[in-house]
This record gives C-alpha cells, sequence and structure tokens, in this order.
C-alpha cells in the first residue's frame, strides 16, 4: 500500500474501468507499479453468488451488484483513511455504479479502457482461468454507459502493448482537468 504523501489534488483512487477482457487488471498493475498505489482486483471481492452466477453464464444484475460495489467502496475508503491509495480494476459500466464509487474517501478518478468488440470476445473465449465467459461479453457492452463530461475520468483507446495504454492513461490524466471526462489520443 503506498504511503507516499499525494498532492491534495490527486485521488486517492484509480478505477481502471470497462467490460470482462479490456485489460483492467493487466493495466490496472502496470498503473501501480508506476504510481506506488496497491492494486485491487474488484472481481476477487464479489460474493460467491456473483461468481457462480457468472459462471452459469448469466449476467449479474443491479441486485447482485449493490453489495459487491459497496464492498470496492469499503475497500478503497479504508485503504485511503488508512493514508493508502489503490487502483482498482472493476466493470464499473454504468454511471450510478460509477456515482457508488466515486463517493470513496479520497477521491476518485476513472480510466475507461475502451477495446473493439470483436477483440474483447477474442480475449474473453482465450482464457482458461476467470469465471467471466465470452457468453457475457454482449451483455456487458451493452450495459456501459459511457462517462459523463462531467465525471471524473478519461477514456483510454486499447492499442498496443499494455506500457503504452499505461503511459497514454498516465499522460490523459495529467492533461485532463480533474472532475471532467477526457479521452487519450490513440
Amino acid at each position: 500500500m503506498s504511503t507516499t504523501p499525494r498532492p491534495r489534488s490527486a485521488p486517492a483512487h484509480l478505477v481502471v474501468m470497462g467490460v470482462s477482457g479490456c485489460g483492467k487488471s493487466t493495466v490496472g498493475m502496470l498503473l501501480a507499479d508506476r504510481t506506488g498505489a496497491l492494486f485491487i482486483d474488484a472481481d476477487d471481492l464479489h460474493p460467491d453468488t456473483n461468481v457462480a452466477k457468472m459462471r452459469a453464464g448469466a449476467p449479474l444484475d443491479d441486485t447482485d451488484r449493490a453489495p459487491w460495489l459497496a464492498e470496492v467502496l469499503d475497500t478503497m475508503s479504508a485503504i485511503a483513511e488508512a493514508g493508502g491509495t489503490t487502483v482498482m480494476a472493476c466493470s464499473a459500466l454504468r454511471r450510478s455504479y460509477r456515482d457508488v464509487l466515486a463517493a470513496a474517501t479520497g477521491g476518485v478518478r476513472f480510466v475507461h479502457l475502451d477495446v473493439d468488440a470483436a477483440v474483447l470476445a477474442d480475449r474473453v473465449a482465450a482464457r482458461a482461468d476467470h469465471f467471466m465467459p465470452a457468453s457475457l461479453v454482449a451483455s456487458q457492452l451493452a450495459t456501459l454507459e459511457p462517462l459523463g463530461e462531467d465525471e471524473d475520468g478519461v477514456v483510454v483507446p486499447v492499442a498496443g502493448d499494455p506500457g503504452a495504454v499505461v503511459d497514454a492513461a498516465l499522460a490523459a490524466l495529467s492533461a485532463s482537468r480533474p472532475g471532467s471526462a477526457g479521452r487519450a489520443r490513440g
């Protein structure tokens, strides 16, 4: 966990968001390494009932997601209250979900990883160690609400190797005005 003091305007948390297969975990781990933050994958915070439902090929609904989002919020807030910072990989597909997460102690900025639907389906189908089946990518894309202009975050096209995506994300975060959505060049 990072105990490095952060500038007053820097949030305690970066939430790397997007649909399954977009690279949240990979990019999130690299961002955490670069920023000295603690990396957490929100998938690890899902209750067993949610994991079982997704393994069975059923999409989660808002009732399923509510306790999970509360756990993600509580985890980020507890770390910030202890003086730490996080990079949280979390789908955060809807504005209402991001509104929950944005209430975390210490402040939150979002990094939306934007990937072509065909690439996503291929990536998810190739994973053998994850509970999310490729059949649910379409439901996630249908659920996804892009960052609003008033949301604190950036949209980063996923192109090139993960290091290049992290570079683009950090550049976009630096260039964007806190409290508004921006777009990385890609």
